[in-house]
């Protein structure tokens, strides 16, 4: 009963980043000034968008209870920090990009994003390498999404 209540507390903590980006996904005037902007040619719609991450975020959180559940104690700690932080810095590029509109600064945060994302991953690895190969499905999106928001910046 204990690891379904972590496996369930795990997927929630991973699911956060979404509930908090869904807020600033482009409705109203935001939709108004992305469906405005120029982007790349193989932006995908936006139900990729929609069905990918829900992907990623059940992985992660496949991953974080794979982490919680090791029976050893090696960078555990270490581990958690880097987990959360990356989630916090996954849910503020939404309200870099969609909420404030810096597309810039969105990409700037995505960069340090995707250094503390890789950094978690080989944490992972010495703790539990399934848990880090659960990661990279994320970190391949991290490296499109960079080129994407790239594309953004350097289009408008």
């Amino acid at each position: 009963m204990k690891k379904i209540f972590q496996f369930i507390i795990a997927i929630i903590i991973s699911f956060i980043p979404g509930f908090i980006g869904m807020a600033f996904s482009p409705n109203g005037s935001s939709d108004l000034w992305y469906n405005n902007l120029v982007k790349s040619m193989i932006t995908p719609d936006g139900w990729v968008f929609a069905t990918v991450w829900p992907i990623l975020y059940f992985l992660l959180g496949i991953a974080l209870f794979l982490i919680i559940t090791d029976k050893s104690r090696q960078d555990k700690i270490k581990a958690y920090w880097l987990f959360i932080t990356q989630m916090a810095l996954n849910a503020f590029w939404s309200y870099l990009f969609f909420g404030l509109q810096l597309t810039g600064v969105a990409l700037l945060e995505l960069i340090v994003l995707f250094g503390i994302s890789l950094w978690m991953a080989r944490t992972f690895y010495r703790i539990r390498p399934s848990a880090s190969y659960l990661v990279w499905p994320y970190l391949i999106w991290q490296i499109f999404a960079m080129f994407l928001n790239g594309m953004i910046v350097f289009l408008n």
